[in-house]
């Protein structure tokens, strides 16, 4: 794959989770799901091991709910991005 091809990709990836971030399900998942059922969800509660840049898929200091996680799924597939791509240089060397 060209660069052009990839710079096209990462601008449909872009604008796809920036307008789909905003419709994600709030529900939790399954297993939190069953965790919180069966009354076990506080016992895997513990420190993370690393702090999230962007908690609960929000933007702080962005007020409008729908933009703060859209602009949130922007940076996470940024970030997924960057690091893939260095992985990928990394391992073409």
């Amino acid at each position: 794959m060209n660069k052009k091809e990839i710079l096209l990709w990462l601008a449909v990836s872009l604008i796809l989770a920036f307008f789909i971030s905003p419709f994600a399900s709030s529900s939790p998942d399954g297993l939190e799901k069953v965790a919180d059922d069966k009354g076990f969800l506080e016992k895997g509660e513990a420190e993370p091991a690393f702090i999230s840049p962007l908690p609960d898929y929000v933007w702080p200091g962005v007020h409008n709910e729908g933009f703060a996680t859209g602009f949130a799924g922007i940076m996470g597939t940024l970030i997924v991005f960057g690091v893939a791509y260095g992985v990928g240089a990394a391992i073409k060397r």
